[in-house]
Parts: structure tokens; C-alpha cells; sequence
């Protein structure tokens, strides 16, 4: 019981997120929902700008000062901590974790004159406050350490060194856990080709050797059969992920799987064959046209340019695709957005933010190939999201993709973006009845918990 006086008590674990919005909010949500004695401080996921200036001042007002049993406070890197922890010195003895859902060290600018420096600077010194420092990718961990020095030397003199050195030894990653509904699989949704049937591979002058073998990797009836049902098995599992996971490691450890794999590493060099199966053999939902998604922020920094200059070359040559651009939007939304729309309106299936969580989930479900063009991602939920359920991934071969996708998945000029598309228009059913080699348990919360657990105790 509380003495008169005293006032509120801080739970053990406290949380504040100045931008709780989005995967901040996830987050936050998912922490106390599932971690006991957790409480939270938070502000709206808008006007983050603000936000990163002024909510170390709204915190030090709201958070009680009676500490209690209080050990650890958890704050994402929109926080200055340091201005936070001057202001509230009561909480410095509290275990302090900076969270980095991203850093601002490496953000693109379009002209250098436009970086506002005072977010990275406050990222640097929250840091040198925190006891833990956490980051939801190594590519986020590492372009922040690694990019400290150059970042300081806007500082006309009397610069600080060695911080990288630092602040090292407290870094640590621990992913973000996704939060994804199980997977329903429709059986109609598998190609219908005869016992046995092999399906050939790409034109080889357009993939290399790495993207043939992952895309054609188990591509026959049999195991596409096998996949579906494994899958159907698996849909009611609580678990996010786990059976695209499960299918995905079959394709390293069945010996069959092994021995199609090396056939069709064999495939001979007739690179103007046609696939295989016969188009009389297609059902209309096999054969309709290709599904292509864009799921990011409508922001210079998802590059849209080299999104659309793909896609109205795919226009322009009289493909047949469909697209859907559903990225949420801001007040200073890039013009190539508006510029496009006219031109690719016959191809256009859905335009602009989707609020409701099924429909855009459903949306992800109807495409057959999810698309970045992105010049800034630390983690890629999006992506990652569009994946689990069942979109062909094409990721730019830099940031944080290579860390967590294959090499077949990645591509390194836009030339390369507009060829695997133009082959996939082709032949929708190719990325349609593919499989994503990506193991989703390790994103998962199950899979996560012990480690934010950990995170909280200083462990």
C-alpha cells in the first residue's frame, strides 16, 4: 500500500516512446502485454520531428517521481535520454536501454545542407547515457557505429573521438518480432501440372546461377504438392511464420530436394525455351496477370523514381502486370507519385494508404511479387511481411536486405529490378509457385521474448 504522499509508483520495467506509431507501437504494445510489471509513457506517432526535439521535457513532467521497485527504463532512440536523464536525475540509477528501431547517422538526404544534424547528435549522446544499447538489425547496428567519426566531422572543431569505441561494448541486436495472423492456403492456389512435371527455369542470360537455383529450387509437382500440404497442416499454428520456415528448411535437408536441386542446376543452355507447361494447363487464376506490390512510405527515401521508372518500361513494352502501391503517406508526398499514376492507371489495382490491417494483409495475399526500391531500411517489416505471405521477394543488394534474404532475392541495378519483372510478367506462375527460403521463427515473439526479457533485467 502506498503511504499518503508518496504518490504513483513506477512499475518495474518502464517504457517511453515519444513516436508510438506504427512498429514503435507494435512494440511498446507487444512488451506490455506479455512482459508482467511493464508500464508505459508514450505520445502519438505524429510530428516526429517534434517528438525528437521536445518530448525529453514532456516525459520528465509526467513520469512519477516515486521510483519504488523501478529497475529498468526503455526508451527508443526518438528520446533524448541525455536531456531526460539532466532533467530527471532521479532516474539515472535506473539500468537505461536506448532502443533503435533506426538511426539517423546514414539517412539519405538529397543535398547535404538538408541533414539536420541535431537528430543524429542526439542519437550519439543518448547513447553515451544508456547503459544498453539495442538495435533491431546488425546493418542498423554497425552503420551507426561505424559511421560516428564521419558523422562528427560537421563539427567545425573540437570535435569528440573515439566513441564508436565506446559505445561498442554495450550494442547488442535483437530483431523486432513480428506480429502476423496464421496462414490460410487455398490448394487452388498451386500449379496444376502433370505427376511429376518439371517446371523450367528463366531465360539463364537474365539470372545468374545463385538466382536460378532459388527460384527453381523443389519446382516440381511433387514437391509443390508436398508444400501445400505441409502448409495447410500448419495454418492454425499460433506461431507466425512457421510454416513458410518448416517448407524452407525441407528444401536443405530432404535428400530428393537435394537431388531435383541438382538437376536442375543441369538445365541446358536453351535460353529461348519457353516453360514447360503447356498455357492450356493454366488455370485463369494461374494465368492472370502478375501481381506486383510496393508496400513503403510514399518518401524520397524509398527511392519511388526507380520504381516507376520500372514500371512504365514494363508499360511501355506491353506487359501485362498489376500493380499496387499502398505505402502510407505524408504531407510532402514526392511528385513522381502523381506523374505515374496517369500513365500506369490500366495497371492499377489498389493506390494509397490502406488503414484496415485485413485489407492490407489481403492485399499482400492477392499479390504474387512484393518489390523494394528502398535507400533507407534498418529492418524492413513490410517486406518481411509481404513475404510471410507468399509475395516474391526483389530487394535492392544493399541495407539491411542482404542480412536478411537470400542473394536470389536481391538484386543490384535497377536494369537487373526491370528484367527479373519482365520475366515474371511472362511467367506469373513461376514467382506464384515458389516458396520463400526465409525462416520467419526466428522474427517471432516466442522466439524473441527471452531476449527483450533479458534486455530489461541487464542481462
Amino acid at each position: 500500500m502506498e503511504k499518503k504522499g508518496e504518490g504513483p509508483k513506477l512499475s518495474t520495467y518502464v517504457l517511453i516512446e515519444p513516436f508510438c506509431g506504427g512498429s514503435h507501437k507494435q512494440l511498446i504494445d507487444q512488451l506490455v502485454q506479455d512482459i508482467p510489471n511493464c508500464s508505459s509513457f508514450t505520445l502519438p506517432g505524429k510530428k516526429w520531428h517534434w517528438r525528437a526535439r521536445t518530448s525529453a521535457v514532456y516525459f520528465s513532467q509526467i513520469i512519477p517521481r516515486n521510483n519504488g521497485d523501478c529497475k529498468t527504463l526503455f526508451a527508443s532512440s526518438v528520446l533524448n535520454l541525455a536531456e531526460l536523464i539532466a532533467l530527471r536525475p532521479d532516474l539515472s540509477t535506473l539500468h537505461k536501454v536506448l532502443y533503435f528501431h533506426e538511426n539517423q547517422l546514414v539517412y539519405p538526404v538529397r543535398k547535404q545542407q538538408e541533414r539536420d544534424f541535431q537528430y543524429g547528435y542526439n542519437q550519439i549522446i543518448s547513447s553515451l547515457v544508456a547503459d544498453t544499447l539495442v538495435f533491431n538489425s546488425q546493418y542498423n547496428k554497425n552503420s551507426f557505429l561505424e559511421n560516428i567519426k564521419t558523422f562528427l566531422k560537421l563539427i567545425p572543431d573540437h570535435r569528440p573521438s573515439n566513441l564508436a569505441e565506446e559505445l561498442a561494448p554495450k550494442c547488442q541486436v535483437v530483431h523486432f518480432p513480428l506480429s502476423l495472423p496464421p496462414i490460410s492456403i487455398n490448394p487452388s492456389d498451386f500449379c496444376k501440372t502433370m505427376p511429376g512435371e518439371k517446371i523450367d527455369v528463366l531465360d539463364k542470360n537474365l539470372l545468374t546461377d545463385k538466382e536460378n537455383s532459388c527460384l527453381t529450387n523443389n519446382l516440381t509437382t511433387d514437391s509443390l504438392t508436398s508444400f501445400s500440404t505441409q502448409k495447410r497442416s500448419l495454418e492454425d499454428d499460433s506461431l507466425s511464420g512457421h510454416a513458410v520456415s518448416k517448407s524452407s528448411r525441407l528444401s536443405n535437408t530432404d535428400p530428393e530436394n537435394k537431388n531435383s536441386q541438382e538437376k536442375m542446376d543441369g538445365i541446358n543452355e536453351n535460353t529461348d525455351k519457353i516453360s514447360s507447361v503447356p498455357s492450356s494447363m493454366l488455370t485463369e487464376s494461374e494465368s492472370k496477370p502478375l501481381h506486383i506490390v510496393w508496400p513503403h512510405r510514399w518518401e524520397h527515401d524509398k527511392d519511388p523514381e526507380t520504381l516507376f521508372e520500372v514500371l512504365l518500361k514494363l508499360h511501355e513494352e506491353g506487359l501485362e502486370f498489376s500493380v499496387s502501391v499502398i505505402g502510407q503517406t505524408f504531407s510532402d508526398v514526392p511528385n513522381v507519385f502523381a506523374e505515374s499514376r496517369s500513365q500506369l492507371l490500366p495497371h492499377i489495382k489498389n493506390w494509397g494508404f490502406v488503414e484496415s490491417k485485413t485489407e492490407y494483409y489481403d492485399i499482400l495475399k492477392s499479390s504474387d511479387v512484393v518489390v523494394s526500391t528502398a535507400k533507407h531500411e534498418f529492418y524492413g517489416v513490410a517486406m518481411l511481411e509481404a513475404v510471410y505471405f507468399g509475395c516474391y521477394p526483389l530487394c535492392p543488394n544493399r541495407l539491411v536486405y542482404p542480412e536478411i534474404f537470400p542473394g536470389c532475392y536481391l538484386y543490384n541495378t535497377s536494369t537487373q529490378l526491370y528484367k527479373r519483372l519482365k520475366e515474371f510478367c511472362k511467367r506469373p506462375f513461376l514467382p506464384r509457385n515458389h516458396h520463400p527460403q526465409v525462416d520467419f521463427e526466428q522474427f517471432t515473439w516466442k522466439h524473441l521474448k527471452k531476449s527483450y526479457c533479458d534486455v530489461l533485467n541487464g542481462i
